[in-house]
């Protein structure tokens, strides 16, 4: 409560001295701005070139990042057959164009991909079929065929 008090009356206190103290020289804003953080003028103008700089890289490294979200959500749209969006389209565009994704998330979808492939083939629904016990399957496998080798060798036509 007490800060809401203070920043109501605050500013309007904060106006009313600034209007009575109108006699002061303000003098140049980046001269007084850089003596308030105690540098020259010529630290505070290569400070403010730093901060300039980082900004557009952090800009630069969320756009990239927002384009690689887009391409992996495209990616998913291409492979369910869901319509496009075009905000994903315009922030791929924004990064250039050419977007490859990290290789965590490309990983991640590979395995995916394996995975599904492999559920969507005959040997890959066989262990969901129920009272199926594929280590007994594949033990009568072997013995047929062995006996189908030693009938062979029997076998005097062949």
């Amino acid at each position: 409560m007490a800060f809401m008090v203070k920043t109501m009356v605050g500013g309007q206190l904060k106006n009313l001295t600034g209007s009575l103290g109108g006699g002061e020289d303000k003098g140049d804003g980046d001269k007084s701005a850089a003596e308030a953080q105690g540098m020259s003028r010529e630290e505070y103008e290569e400070y403010q070139k730093q901060l300039v700089e980082e900004k557009m890289e952090r800009d630069a490294q969320f756009t990239q990042r927002k384009a690689e979200r887009a391409t992996l959500r495209s990616h998913f749209r291409d492979k369910y057959r869901l319509p496009k969006n075009e905000t994903d389209e315009s922030q791929i565009q924004m990064a250039g164009g050419d977007v490859e994704l990290p290789r965590e998330l490309a990983k991640m979808i590979e395995e995916d991909t394996e995975e599904e492939e492999e559920r969507a083939s005959v040997l890959g629904q066989l262990p969901s079929l129920p009272g199926l016990d594929l280590g007994s399957l594949k033990d009568k496998a072997q013995t047929t065929l062995g006996d189908l080798k030693q009938s062979a060798e029997k076998c005097h036509i062949m």
